[in-house]
């Protein structure tokens, strides 16, 4: 589904870039700017910092004089408005008015499925209209949308940033059309080979034995246990190198301590008095 993102006099080019990133961190790249503050937005400085990354939403964008413009070819216009209006289209969270445009009825409130946005058939375009910081959108822009998107915030204060509440719009929209998945941050690690597990074993059994830990005499089931401990953690070969530097400090310190005189002690062949 054609997915575009309107922003109506915007006067703070930060954003303009915040909404950018926004945007494109959920897969939208249709941005339209109707009447900005500034004739060179998509330009200036502070807009290509905000946007951090998205320079190709920016590139991309179209500024136009008029809504009607910026609306031209979408089917289903959503307005963006923090408090009802005494006339116009119902006003809905984002999340329930998705599920009924894309009619995922089960994802519904028992509310929303009593009494849903009025919609005849699945829209092949959406439009987010996002008005000025300071006045929201005129009432005369929200009137011609099909419904008005109130993002459910604390009533006391509901007042969203603009690149915020284009982040959050945005992200419920990929959410409702499948969202994407989550990636893993890293390959999964290699696992060390039984030998190697098997050689830092006995470099630990070394170590244990040095600092006293370890009879081996009478080693009764310790071994035994700490193999079936690292088998347990599926130790990586950068793991086991790490383990095997522990061993090799604790033998290390043993020899140290073992070269060390008694404190108190004379060294052979002082002298014991006048």
């Amino acid at each position: 589904m054609r997915t575009r993102f309107v922003l109506i006099n915007t006067s703070h080019a930060g954003n303009v870039g915040a909404t950018a990133r926004a945007m494109k961190t959920m897969g939208f790249d249709d941005l339209v700017l109707v009447a900005p503050r500034w004739a060179n937005v998509l330009n200036r400085e502070e807009t290509i910092q905000r946007a951090s990354g998205a320079l190709d939403v920016l590139k991309n964008a179209r500024i136009v004089e008029t809504l009607d413009e910026a609306v031209e070819g979408m089917a289903h216009l959503c307005a963006t408005a923090m408090t009802p209006r005494d006339f116009g289209p119902p006003t809905r969270a984002p999340r329930e008015h998705f599920a009924t445009l894309l009619g995922q009825t089960a994802a519904l409130s028992k509310e929303e499925r009593l009494a849903p946005v009025p919609v005849a058939q699945k829209p092949d375009s959406v439009a987010f209209l996002f008005g000025s910081e300071r006045f929201g959108m005129q009432n005369e822009d929200v009137y011609r949308c099909h419904v008005a998107l109130s993002i459910p915030t604390d009533p006391k204060f509901g007042s969203l940033n603009l690149g915020a509440a284009v982040q959050l719009i945005a992200y419920d929209w990929r959410q409702a059309l499948g969202g994407f998945s989550v990636q893993p941050a890293t390959a999964e690690p290699t696992l060390a080979d039984a030998a190697a597990v098997a050689g830092m074993l006995k470099h630990w059994e070394e170590a244990l034995t040095g600092i006293g830990f370890l009879d081996p005499a009478s080693p009764k089931k310790l071994m035994p246990r700490l193999n079936q401990l690292f088998n347990r953690a599926q130790l990586s070969p950068e793991e086991i190198h790490i383990l095997r530097g522990v061993a090799k400090a604790m033998l290390q310190n043993t020899a140290i301590a073992d070269q060390t005189p008694p404190k108190g002690s004379r060294p052979a062949g002082s002298a014991g008095g006048h």
